[in-house]
């Protein structure tokens, strides 16, 4: 196993796209541990001065490159040898830190859960107190931080061509889902020669649902083993906590992305048990949380979680 570090740059980053035709910015062996570090916001939600110190790739990047389909700024992309589609590549969130002093939340008109009832943009920034590991609100609240990644991805189908890093898809990207923190998994399906894994959307902080369009978007560290399970490739991207295990349902509708999500799960616990699908349906309405994972990226999600303890047979 190999460590290697990746930091953000105009060389390192595509801002607001996955595509497998990308270039890598990164190529290691399956198992390999990189660490990952991403930067947020375009140039007019930098904080003002004296409030916090940006890092100076962040403003590299706005000097260079411009977004493309998407505002996310992602770190890679990271080619994994040997990868191919069919596989299935797992992603192990060793550690994720704040990187920065300083996290912002936008609010944009004719956007997020209440698209009409805010007809003002109003941008707020949140200082980060990492030693303290809380996040400091305009109006002097502070809130415990839970850092995670909001997109993790890989490069889309080739005859899809580029995507935009907003709405989540099969290729993962822009999950959302508050409970990806440091030690879980994510199972992504490899897509494209070398699965091309990108990461970026940093959060200190959200709530599920995301119902303002933005969580405390910030920096982040992130260490991750990326390894390729061969022929494995899930259906869509799944997830494993310590204590649950987690499927997610992407879709325009939010009923419909609840259902998706409950299938994933039903066929996940025939899976891990031998279950008939009626027990593993009726464990799921016993057992199982649906949770809103977000309604803000024209893909609405929901995350599904069943407590490992509920596959235990007698």
């Amino acid at each position: 196993m190999a460590e290697h570090v990746l930091e953000p740059s105009p060389e390192t980053v595509c801002w607001g796209w996955l595509d497998s035709e990308s270039a890598p910015a990164l190529t290691i062996d399956s198992g390999d541990v990189v660490t990952l570090r991403s930067v947020s916001g375009g140039p007019t939600q930098l904080p003002p001065e004296g409030f916090a110190a940006v890092d100076p790739a962040q403003r590299a990047i706005h000097a260079v490159l411009k977004p493309h389909l998407g505002p996310h700024i992602l770190t890679g992309p990271v080619a994994v040898r040997g990868a191919k589609p069919g596989d299935a590549l797992r992603i192990d969130i060793l550690s994720v830190e704040l990187s920065e002093d300083w996290g912002y939340n936008m609010i944009r008109p004719l956007a997020g859960t209440l698209p009409d009832d805010f007809p003002e943009p109003d941008l707020a920034h949140i200082a980060l107190d990492r030693a303290r590991g809380v996040a400091r609100l305009p109006w002097g609240l502070e809130l415990p931080v839970a850092p995670f990644f909001g997109v993790m991805g890989v490069a889309p189908p080739p005859v899809w061509g580029p995507q935009s890093s907003v709405a989540p898809r099969r290729f993962g990207g822009n999950i959302d889902c508050k409970e990806l923190v440091a030690g879980t998994t994510l199972v992504l399906p490899v897509l494209a020669e070398g699965a091309l894994f990108l990461a970026g959307d940093g959060h200190a902080l959200q709530g599920d649902g995301e119902v303002c369009v933005t969580a405390v978007e910030c920096g982040l560290r992130g260490r991750f083993r990326l390894t390729v399970e061969p022929g494995a490739a899930p259906e869509r991207p799944w997830a494993e906590t310590p204590t649950h295990l987690i499927t997610l349902g992407f879709d325009p509708d939010l009923d419909r992305a609840a259902e998706i999500a409950l299938r994933d799960m039903i066929a996940r616990i025939v899976v891990e048990t031998g279950l008939r699908r009626e027990d593993a349906y009726r464990l799921c309405s016993l057992a199982c949380d649906l949770r809103v994972t977000q309604l803000v990226n024209q893909h609405k999600g929901v995350h599904a979680m069943l407590p490992k303890s509920a596959l235990a047979r007698a």
